[in-house]
């Protein structure tokens, strides 16, 4: 039975294995994705993005910008707000699994904005064994980050962020494995990101047209026992699109489309030995991790397009009040296989806004169906936002 990670195989997750044969990591993926640490943290927290496809980057900011692109807090209608995400996660796969988003941002001026959040994923209680099956226990592994970002505005249209992060994971709390101490990994990193948006008339008299990258997980790589390997974070390249259009007083569409790729490096393949047959040698730094991650699939450039997720999504506003949403999410099958459809609702009213979303698709096929995410937020700004 597969594990969180590979090092971690005294680890037994009940109904770890989907559909009785397919194996699947804690963010939804089968398990020829590219493994890293910590994959939690590039699972989507909140109900909007949730509702698109998982598509983020560059529609209108809120709280959870914080998450998806920090240089968008620039932007903000409002001069405080506080969000709180929750949702049940791959309950059909893990019994008691659950991952929570917390956020807030406050505008320090005109062009300054700070803000914090906090991730926390509960992997439930898990069964641990030894290479013997002799039971070790039953642990109750967790994983969490927490963020500070600042973003600055330059210009009209354009703003950047930067994001610091501390990320803390503890899967084993401290059993022995194979004669060895395991401990509770850490790790910092950093995030850097961009947005851009303007005025737009293609397609009605009033739109906006916007444009974000966010490059995220940029940072040391985790551990969890001496001398045992290491793990890169997931460094994730976001790059999306969002065109609003403003049909009338009452009446608002966007359409948004994020691009996302992870910068890790492709593992290549190895003959018996462990000597490489095709592609790059995986052991390298972060640096030349990210760097190389564009070059590096054995399969050459057909592989290498294949490692791209693609998040098309619609938004649709009624008097800035009540909102529908859906999208689609796609990753190739040979590099973790998440392909499913996304639908969601919002409501603002006064200055509270509340969301939701769901994940369809078949159990057979997907072990996020029947995904719930919710969020709740809560404007201290005078009036609700606007969609820009």
């Amino acid at each position: 039975m597969k594990t969180l990670y590979p090092y971690l195989a005294f680890i037994i997750l009940p109904g770890f294995a989907f559909s009785q044969t397919t194996a699947v990591n804690t963010n939804g993926s089968k398990m020829n994705a590219i493994t890293t640490a910590v994959p939690f943290l590039n699972i989507s927290p909140d109900a909007r993005s949730g509702g698109l496809g998982e598509a983020g980057v560059a529609i209108s900011p809120d709280a959870n910008a914080a998450y998806w692109n920090p240089a968008k807090l620039a932007f903000v209608n409002e001069q405080s707000n506080a969000s709180l995400s929750y949702s049940p996660w791959m309950r059909q796969v893990f019994p008691d699994v659950n991952i929570a988003y917390m956020s807030y941002f406050s505008k320090l001026d005109d062009r300054n904005t700070i803000a914090g959040s906090l991730r926390y994923f509960n992997l439930g209680s898990v069964d641990s064994y030894d290479d013997n099956l002799n039971s070790l226990g039953t642990l109750r592994p967790n994983e969490y980050s927490f963020d500070v970002s600042l973003a600055r505005k330059f210009g009209e249209g354009l703003s950047m962020g930067l994001t610091g992060r501390y990320i803390h994971s503890n899967l084993t709390q401290g059993a022995v494995v194979n004669g060895e101490q395991t401990s509770a990994s850490n790790s910092i990193a950093a995030d850097v990101s961009l947005y851009y948006h303007t005025d737009s008339h293609t397609f009605s008299d009033e739109g906006n047209f916007a444009f974000g990258i966010d490059i995220s997980n940029i940072g040391t790589k985790m551990a969890y026992a001496i001398g045992q390997p290491t793990y890169f974070l997931p460094t994730n390249l976001k790059v999306g699109i969002a065109q609003t259009i403003n049909l009338d007083n009452y009446n608002q569409l966007t359409f948004a489309f994020d691009i996302n790729k992870l910068l890790v490096p492709t593992p290549p393949i190895r003959d018996a030995s462990g000597n490489i047959i095709k592609g790059s040698d995986d052991n390298v730094s972060v640096v030349a991790g990210i760097f190389g991650s564009f070059t590096d699939a054995p399969g050459g450039f057909r592989e290498q397009f294949q490692e791209f997720a693609f998040s098309p999504g619609f938004e649709y506003w009624y008097n800035h009040q009540f909102a529908l949403r859906m999208g689609y999410f796609y990753e190739n099958p040979n590099k973790g296989d998440r392909q499913y459809a996304t639908f969601g609702v919002g409501y603002r009213v006064d200055n509270i806004s509340i969301d939701m979303s769901y994940i369809a698709g078949r159990e057979q096929d997907t072990p996020l169906a029947n995904v719930v995410r919710f969020s709740l937020g809560y404007s201290f700004g005078a009036g609700q936002i606007k969609n820009k």
